[in-house]
């Protein structure tokens, strides 16, 4: 597979994040287990003309009035819901690249899928996770030529992965001189049995005693200022299902589980927020995390008209087809959408 990175201040073909240096360019990969849909159907042709129309003012009157604006926003919802969607990986950047790729793989028990270095725009990525990445959800980490340490802030909470032996895996890690920030125990309130660790460059794991699943890296925790905005924009604008709430008083905060699927078989986003807390300072080592989609025109619109801020213009990349669009939640969390069919073209 041939993939370039496209730089700030030259057009190459890239499947980059668009942003400012330093630089986490990303590979995306799709489910094919369920049928896309690239378009609306034939009698909503002309309403799908008036959502282009509509959505440059969010939330506002579309041009030929408020009937109007709410088949807007019944067709965009009705799609975003049926689009075939899936959280394709993280990324993220390391000071050390060899140092967390042996840890990831003799600690953690993933896998090294591939590596690429693109000396011209001084930075290299690996991709790791438990399965291939046209079906699971990986991790991609970024290492900038130079750059050894990075600020990864107070809004990043941690990732989860599925184990089926919590206290043993914990005692891997001590013996391979990984950190250990709370011993395997039943959660607080429940039953089951977790422990947190952290990488050579302080990004936090939870560990959870689950029996077999397909996708054991399971969980991107992310803090929001607003979580009954940040719920509404996700289920609206990303087409994300409210798994499950859980507020704990005792500890002044609230977690909601967002995904597309059941925590136990599919990648999900855990939004936590603490009480009183509106806005965090997030760094610069999180980057961001991609989903596939059947059409990037379409999510931007949706996007745009629930809330949510348009980084990158939706359209194919400079020099090759593939289309992609990025964009930013209510609390200024990155995503990028990437067209499914044009990925997989990529990969072959």
């Amino acid at each position: 597979m041939r993939i370039i990175s496209m730089a700030s201040t030259t057009i190459r073909p890239s499947l980059g994040c668009f942003s400012a240096s330093p630089r986490f360019p990303f590979v995306s990969s799709r489910n094919l287990s369920r049928p896309t849909l690239s378009s609306f159907s034939h009698v909503n042709q002309s309403k799908a003309l008036t959502v282009r129309r509509s959505v440059r003012c969010l939330g506002g009157v579309a041009e030929s009035g408020n009937a109007a604006q709410a088949v807007t926003e019944e067709d965009l919802l009705k799609w975003v819901k049926n689009d075939n969607r899936r959280m394709l990986h993280v990324v993220y950047r390391v000071g050390d690249l060899d140092r967390t790729i042996k840890f990831y793989t003799e600690c953690l028990g993933m896998k090294l899928l591939r590596k690429r270095d693109i000396p011209e725009e001084k930075y290299t990525n690996a991709f790791l996770g438990y399965g291939p990445e046209d079906s699971h959800f990986v991790i991609e980490l970024t290492y900038n030529y130079g750059v050894d340490k990075y600020d990864i802030g107070a809004g990043f909470g941690h990732f989860g992965i599925a184990v089926d032996d919590v206290a043993k895996t914990v005692e891997l890690i001590k013996a391979k001189g990984g950190k250990v920030t709370r011993e395997p125990g039943a959660v607080k309130g429940g039953k089951t049995v977790i422990a947190f660790i952290e990488d050579p460059d302080g990004y936090k794991f939870e560990l959870l005693e689950r029996g077999p699943t397909p996708e054991p890296l399971c969980q991107v925790m992310l803090r929001v200022g607003d979580l009954d905005r940040s719920i509404k924009f996700y289920e609206k604008a990303f087409g994300m299902e409210l798994l499950r709430t859980r507020d704990n008083p005792e500890y002044k905060y609230t977690i909601a589980m967002m995904g597309y699927g059941p925590e136990d078989k599919t990648a999900v986003l855990e939004l936590t927020y603490n009480y009183g807390v509106t806005e965090y300072d997030k760094g610069n080592a999180y980057a961001q995390i991609a989903i596939g989609t059947d059409d990037v025109y379409k999510t931007a619109e949706a996007v745009k008209l629930f809330g949510g801020k348009i980084t990158r213009e939706p359209g194919p990349l400079p020099g090759i087809s593939t289309k992609i669009t990025a964009c930013l939640d209510p609390d200024g969390w990155k995503s990028v959408f990437v067209d499914n069919v044009d990925f997989l073209k990529e990969l072959e």
